[in-house]
Formats: C-alpha cells, sequence, structure tokens
C-alpha cells in the first residue's frame, strides 16, 4: 500500500497516512522529511504524490537537510513537479532552519577559544558556494557585539579591505576582533594570500590598541586558526 501511495494523491491515501492528519494525531515530529516537506509544496504530479516527490529530491541530497538547504531555486526546479514557488517554498524552509541555528548564537555569553568562533560563523557559512568574509566585534568582556560580513566572491585585498574592517570595529567600539572567511573547497589550509591579510589586518589592530583574537578558515566540519597555531 505505500508504494502504491507513492503515485495516488494524498487526498486518496487512508487518513492515518496523510501527512497533516498524521501530524494532528501523533505530533509533528512523527513525519519524515519527506513528509514535513510534502505539507510545505502542497502537491506533487500526476504520477507522483508530493511525498514522492520530495522523497526523491531528498534521495539526490543523501537525505541530507543540510546538503538540501545548499541548493539554489534554480538546482530545485530541474526536479519535475517543482516550479519557481515550490521551490521558494523550500529555500525559505531552509533559510528559517539556519536563522533558528543562528538564533542559538544569542546564548553564547563569551568568545573564549577559536571552537567558540568557528561554532558561531557555522550556521552563516556552512552553505556558502563562494568564499565570504566575516569581522566578529567583541567588547572587553569578549561577548559578541556585532558581526559584519566585509566581502564576498574571494579572498584576495580587493575582498578584504583593511579599513573597512578597522572603521567596523571604531564604530562599535570594539576592543578585541576575530575575522573569519570559508574556504568553499573544504580544506582549511590558509593560502598566503590568507597570511599576508592577517599581518596586515594585525598590524592595523595593534596601532589602533585593538586585539585580533584570532583569524579562522573555515571549512565545513573543520577549521585552521591562526591563535591556536601560534601565529597570532
Amino acid at each position: 500500500m505505500a508504494q502504491d501511495n507513492q503515485k495516488a494523491s494524498i487526498k486518496e491515501w487512508p487518513e492515518d497516512e496523510r501527512p497533516r492528519e498524521k501530524a494532528f494525531k501523533h505530533g509533528i515530529a512523527s513525519l519524515s522529511k519527506s513528509e514535513l516537506l510534502a505539507i510545505l509544496i502542497g502537491s506533487g504530479t500526476v504520477e507522483e504524490s508530493a511525498v514522492g516527490l520530495m522523497k526523491r529530491v531528498l534521495a539526490s541530497c543523501g537525505d541530507s537537510i543540510a546538503r538540501l538547504a545548499r541548493m539554489s531555486v534554480d538546482d530545485l526546479c530541474r526536479f519535475k513537479g517543482i516550479g519557481p514557488a515550490k521551490a521558494i517554498t523550500i529555500v525559505a524552509a531552509c533559510e528559517l532552519w539556519k536563522r533558528r541555528q543562528g538564533d542559538e548564537q544569542e546564548r553564547v555569553q563569551r568568545i573564549q577559544s577559536s571552537q567558540a568562533i568557528y561554532d558561531y560563523f557555522y550556521p552563516i557559512m556552512c552553505d556558502l558556494n563562494v568564499e565570504e568574509c566575516h569581522v566578529m566585534l567583541l567588547n572587553n568582556m569578549h561577548r559578541v557585539i556585532d558581526c559584519v560580513r566585509i566581502g564576498s566572491g574571494g579572498f584576495t585585498a580587493t575582498l578584504v579591505d583593511i579599513r573597512i574592517v578597522m572603521r567596523e570595529a571604531l564604530l562599535k567600539r570594539a576592543t578585541s576582533i576575530a575575522l573569519c572567511h570559508n574556504h568553499p573547497s573544504g580544506n582549511p589550509r590558509p593560502s598566503a594570500e590568507d597570511d599576508k591579510i592577517t599581518r596586515s589586518l594585525q598590524d592595523a589592530c595593534k596601532i589602533m590598541n585593538i586585539r585580533l583574537v584570532d583569524h579562522i578558515v573555515f571549512a565545513a566540519g573543520n577549521y585552521y586558526s591562526y591563535f591556536d597555531e601560534g601565529r597570532l
């Protein structure tokens, strides 16, 4: 019966197998990922139910929500049965998931390690396909004042303008800062350009009496810390 349900309209399913009815009866946590997503998109195709369609999409992502969250609207629209409206709905749901993770950062009282910096930036950078650079601004108790994206597209002197970093620090009255940029390749080892920018920023911080606490090179599941490696 379950296999037949993949082709039938959800309205034709037994009531206790329909995602919405199942959620009402057993709670939202009882639903599978594909059932949760099926509720969002609302319908499938003539040949395939909404649940079946979302099972197919998830299968292409290894059943990983994190990988699904990296898919663009265009990527999703390549699946038969998903148009721009459904694709936007899925992307919006994934964005809410990421922002929920970001809300958890507000519980962080103090930044006291490279791991804490990595954990803070993880929801921001985990799904990026291009390089971005962010600066974390800290007060004298090492609590986060703000986090500002200062460049995108490639980690070069053009991307990271030291003057912009220092301006943000001075405007927010930060006493310490941490730099973080990602390597979409997955290799966290810093390049010669990374080293050059780190030295330039450290020199600028010394002049302005602001401490550069770390520069994190972010890769999904791993990172490189200039501080941990004794280079700051």
